[in-house]
């Protein structure tokens, strides 16, 4: 199945909202919380521990664009939203372009039988 560029990216994004949102509503996490909180039952931190590798990949470089947004208690949310999205827009493309380079290798033989 062949997924074109733009299609990847929405994916991408839909995925992403997706993951942040039921990891902070199933973990009972604030958002800025990459790792487990002391405050969790056994079996959320565990699944914290396993999620935090994706949580920090996904969340970790926006860190300190979210603490500068939030020095102003009246930040609107669609500051949040635009660099989540061209964080995470980036982060997309160069996963897009990594996957067709590895198909592009495998598929020219570089699994060739001998």
């Amino acid at each position: 199945m062949k997924l074109s560029k733009w299609r990847f990216v929405a994916l991408f994004l839909l995925f992403a909202v997706g993951f942040l949102v039921a990891t902070n509503l199933l973990l009972d996490q604030p958002s800025e919380s990459l790792v487990e909180t002391d405050a969790q039952q056994q079996w959320k931190s565990i699944v914290s521990i396993i999620l935090s590798p994706i949580k920090i990949i996904l969340v970790g470089p926006l860190l300190p664009f979210i603490k500068f947004l939030h020095q102003d208690p009246d930040t609107p949310p669609p500051f949040f939203l635009l660099g989540f999205a061209f964080y995470w827009t980036s982060l997309a493309l160069i996963l897009h372009y990594l996957f067709k380079k590895i198909k592009q290798g495998s598929e020219r033989g570089g699994l060739e039988e001998r």
